[in-house]
């Protein structure tokens, strides 16, 4: 899953990133308001972590130009503790989710895990489809009968994605751009290395290969 982290506190920035990588996140990050509003408009990410108190342009309003301009992907702010009318303005703009600094890391993760399921229609507590259920704490799968199974970073970041899209056809092309962050080196071969991997761990027919359109995960 991708996140978009606006961040220019290079203290949080070096608790964060490992932090949010180890859950497994694909982060691009920028450090002011500028970029931030561009990579939001120009990148497909599943969530985006923003700041309010941002160096060239407020937090506060590049989340309204991105609610202007119909974005609609989870945004969650980070704001003072005790400036709850920060929190109210920026739930105005359109924020999805706040938290006040600081923040124990692993409020922020379950947050931006619920928003994930919540975007995708899924309201359960846990991410669970057609028998699979995912631990997005340590990252393995439970198949139907029961049997555990371990997940590399990758693996886990592509069946996540496959999970919040039950049922819906997905090309390399979007695959790539939610698992891999922007400046990671891509390749249609390596989806298809994962895949097959995958398909070993939760079974072969899981999976569904629609030459020339993509891959599909049967509810």
């Amino acid at each position: 899953m991708r996140l978009l982290l606006v961040e220019d506190d290079p203290a949080q920035i070096t608790v964060l990133l490992p932090a949010l990588n180890a859950s497994g996140f694909a982060v691009d990050q920028a450090q002011d308001g500028a970029i931030g509003e561009r990579l939001g408009e120009t990148e497909p990410y599943d969530v985006i972590v923003l700041d309010l108190g941002l160096p060239k342009r407020p937090g506060l309003e590049v989340l309204r130009h991105w609610r202007a301009r119909g974005l609609t992907v989870p945004v969650l702010i980070l704001t003072a503790r005790d400036a709850w009318h920060e929190r109210v303005d920026g739930l105005k703009a359109g924020a999805d989710d706040y938290l006040g600094k600081p923040f124990h890391v692993e409020e922020l993760i379950a947050r931006l895990n619920a928003l994930s399921r919540r975007a995708s229609g899924n309201l359960r507590p846990a991410l669970a489809v057609g028998g699979l259920s995912l631990d997005e704490d340590r990252q393995h799968v439970t198949r139907p009968d029961g049997e555990v199974r371990e997940l590399t970073g990758t693996e886990f970041r592509l069946l996540r994605y496959l999970m919040l899209n039950p049922g819906r056809i997905l090309s390399k092309a979007q695959l790539l751009e939610h698992v891999y962050e922007l400046e990671a080196e891509r390749g249609d071969n390596l989806i298809e290395v994962y895949i097959r991997r995958l398909r070993e761990k939760i079974g072969r027919d899981r999976i569904q290969t629609l030459r020339g359109q993509g891959y599909l995960l049967k509810r």
